[in-house]
């Protein structure tokens, strides 16, 4: 007699779960560390999948991230089937998401999802969740496409930048972001289906398991999306010596290293830098790697140039990221603003008279980009802009009047889109 398959326990020794609600289990902990605690999808991902197969991580992931994407229209329709509208925090409002999402997005069978999120609710409420569901999907309830961004974010960017940049943020963040690559060697391309925007960069076709790309274990490449290997390029060739301040991951650090700078990369997280050591000895390339607070740290002698891509609100990876749609609040953006104030002061002490100084967020508020950049221009007489020049850029892309750089949701869109940047080249003059 075959004895039955393990299944994993719940803890306090409960009842084991069935097959395939462990994921579920783990992608309502996901919902509920970024909608209720603030806390990035990606920070709380090991808590809530603690113990899981790489498979259950994975679509525990896959859940929570589309729910995040939907979150409006998803709360629409389950706000359109119940006589009273569910708290925000109330567990079958966050069971009846995780079931919808699979069923009108994923393409999970409809007993499928809801099966296996049924577990994670207990009395009245799993029987509000079960008919709400089934009404729903009697009614042939769909998702709209594409979807709707909360409201407090889109009176916030259309505030800033417009009817336009909303509805190209709707969609861009109905289909995934395409995989870039940057060279190593612009001369040596891998032999890859892609179409290249730049010099030593290559926009892959199709998503693949990054290790498993030609090239990878040699080194010859690195991921890195388009408009963040563009704060680096505005630095070019290899003159001296730079600084790469808040470098982890490490992608701009590769880059100013292959491009022949003697490059510091300076972060205040060590595990962070681990990922960079290890991306430096992938590549070969080489960078002194610096971990410390750059309040208090600073470079033995000044730099020819100095690259500042500031920590922010994050809100222009939202088509990646998803959860900054929700967790990002005004106070966080003010903090960040105030934080990257203080980061550019210290970093222009640290430039040689005629160094260069990139700026950079990927952010869409203006407070983290325009705005910081007319508040250190008035405050540094001592620095003017450089301006970006068309022919640094991808085809379809311009710098703004003043000679900075801010992309939004729409540009390059025929090709796969980019993330939202603020960028700025400075010169110190004196």
């Amino acid at each position: 007699m075959s004895k039955a398959p393990n299944r994993p326990r719940r803890p306090g020794g409960q009842e084991p779960d069935a097959p395939g609600v462990p994921a579920r289990r783990a992608a309502l902990k996901l919902l509920d560390a970024v909608l209720r605690r603030g806390l990035a999808l990606e920070q709380a991902l090991d808590s809530a999948a603690q113990g899981l197969a790489p498979n259950d991580r994975g679509l525990a992931h896959a859940i929570a991230a589309e729910s995040l994407r939907r979150l409006p229209d998803l709360d629409a329709l389950i706000d359109s089937a119940t006589q009273r509208d569910l708290p925000e925090d109330a567990k079958a409002r966050f069971a009846l998401r995780i079931a919808l999402v699979q069923a009108l997005a994923l393409g999970t069978p409809g007993h499928a999802a809801i099966a296996t999120v049924l577990p994670l609710v207990d009395g009245g409420p799993r029987k509000l969740v079960h008919g709400v569901f089934g009404t729903l999907s009697r009614q042939g309830a769909t998702l709209p496409e594409p979807p709707t961004l909360p409201d407090p974010v889109a009176l916030r960017w259309h505030a800033a930048w417009g009817d336009q940049m909303i509805e190209d943020a709707e969609r861009a963040i109905a289909v995934p972001p395409p995989l870039d690559l940057t060279l190593r060697d612009p001369a040596r391309a891998p032999d890859l289906p892609g179409q290249s925007l730049l010099p030593g960069h290559l926009r892959l076709d199709e998503r693949a398991s990054v290790p498993g790309i030609e090239g990878y274990g040699e080194g010859d490449w690195w991921v890195q999306d388009l408009a963040a290997s563009l704060p680096a390029r505005l630095l070019g060739k290899g003159a001296g010596t730079a600084l790469d301040l808040c470098a982890a991951p490490g992608g701009k650090t590769l880059q100013l290293a292959a491009a022949g700078w003697e490059v510091t990369a300076v972060d205040i997280s060590e595990s962070r830098l681990a990922r960079l050591a290890e991306n430096l000895d992938r590549t070969g390339l080489k960078a002194d790697v610096v971990a410390a607070d750059l309040l208090r740290w600073q470079p033995s002698a000044p730099a020819d140039a100095v690259l500042l891509d500031a920590p922010c609100s994050a809100t222009g990876i939202f088509r990646r990221h998803p959860d900054v749609l929700h967790r990002v609040r005004p106070s966080l953006i003010a903090e960040m603003a105030a934080l990257q104030t203080r980061l550019l002061a210290r970093a222009a002490l640290w430039v040689k008279p005629g160094g260069a100084l990139v700026f950079s967020t990927c952010s869409l508020e203006p407070q983290e980009g325009e705005a910081q950049l007319d508040a250190f221009l008035a405050a540094h007489p001592d620095f003017a802009l450089d301006p970006v020049r068309g022919e640094e850029l991808p085809r379809g892309i311009a710098p703004r009047a003043d000679g900075s750089l801010r992309l939004l949701p729409g540009m390059l869109a025929d090709q796969g889109g980019l993330d939202g940047f603020f960028i700025a080249r400075l010169r110190r003059t004196g």
